[in-house]
């Protein structure tokens, strides 16, 4: 099984010449199947975390393993195919190319990865079909709602089959019924395909069926909810 293990994890930043600790000392361990939800005020650090678990960000110490690996030993290259291979991710805002259809936003990293074939092709149908945006898999972004777009970058995060499905409040950006649409998508998606979910988020009703939720607060990482060991 798949596993991601951070160790003593932290993340300072320099503001006019003052050191800032951002997060310290953070130890969490994230299994295939696991729902991880994280939570803390705006600034908190909740995407400087996600980004340093995911291997888009360094820590200033500590260490971060996939499968007993160091992400951190890992050349920028060995960092970007276990991305491709076993992460997907899903932020506040969607971040489509707008001059690429749906269709074509959605098959971008199966082309990163070079594993574009009829295959791939067909899950992508699949998943517009599913996500219920294939009657517009061949418009641009700007022509589609709030919430089509944020499923459209739902697709496209699972286009490549990952194990991790990083959330960066996915909902922060949407009305109250799209936001309950997309959250129940997420969650079925996690049970039928065994994703591991990692959700930053402050909506407390989307991540309360969650197996650990955390707190992030003055750089600290505490559980507040576990049943993974019930």
């Amino acid at each position: 099984m798949n596993k991601i293990e951070c160790t003593n994890l932290s993340k300072s930043f320099f503001l006019n010449n003052e050191e800032l600790n951002v997060l310290n000392e953070i130890n969490l361990s994230i299994e295939e199947s696991n729902l991880i939800g994280i939570t803390g005020k705006s600034g908190a650090g909740k995407s400087t975390l996600l980004h340093l678990i995911a291997g888009l960000d360094k820590p200033s110490s500590g260490d971060i393993t996939f499968n007993n690996n160091s992400i951190l030993s890992m050349t920028s290259n060995e960092i970007s195919k276990l991305r491709l291979k076993n992460f997907g991710f899903v932020y506040q805002f969607h971040h489509l190319l707008e001059d690429l259809t749906i269709e074509e936003n959605i098959l971008i990293p199966s082309i990163l990865k070079n594993s574009f074939n009829n295959k791939v092709k067909n899950k992508s149908i699949d998943l517009m079909k599913k996500l219920d945006i294939y009657d517009r898999k061949d418009s641009l972004p700007w022509k589609l709602s709030g919430g089509e777009k944020q499923r459209a970058a739902i697709a496209r995060a699972l286009i490549n089959d990952p194990k991790f499905l990083f959330l960066d409040e996915p909902t922060g950006n949407l009305d109250k019924e799209n936001a309950s649409i997309i959250q129940n998508l997420l969650l079925d998606l996690s049970t039928t395909k065994g994703i591991s979910l990692i959700a930053a988020s402050h909506d407390n009703e989307f991540i309360k069926s969650f197996n650990s939720i955390y707190s992030l607060n003055d750089s600290k990482l505490v559980e507040i909810k576990s049943d993974l060991n019930e």
